[in-house]
């Protein structure tokens, strides 16, 4: 097997390219097929690189079915007994986040 060496100037490459990522995502969220896609390949590069998504942009999609959120669209969110609690309309995953006092 390969040995993977870290290197951070391709790390921080792969971040910039999935900041761009989310960033034509949200710029093409009235068309969930190209805002998907773009999904795809930034979890591709993180997945390639070894990297964890960015915190920012975790909330942004789906980890079950990997759809592009869009609130109203196709994610519901409410607020319950101290949790935000989210859920994917495509596939009807759940995420709980506590809400912080």
């Amino acid at each position: 097997m390969t040995q993977h060496r870290k290197n951070p100037i391709a790390k921080e490459i792969a971040l910039e390219r999935i900041e761009i990522l989310f960033d034509q995502a949200y710029n093409n969220r009235t068309d969930p097929a190209f805002a998907n896609r773009y999904v795809m390949l930034a979890r591709e590069i993180a997945m390639c690189r070894r990297l964890r998504m960015p915190r920012v942009y975790r909330r942004f999609f789906c980890h079950s079915c990997h759809v592009y959120f869009v609130p109203g669209n196709n994610l519901r969110v409410r607020v319950q007994h101290g949790k935000v609690i989210s859920t994917c309309k495509v596939c009807g995953a759940v995420v709980r986040i506590p809400i912080k006092h």
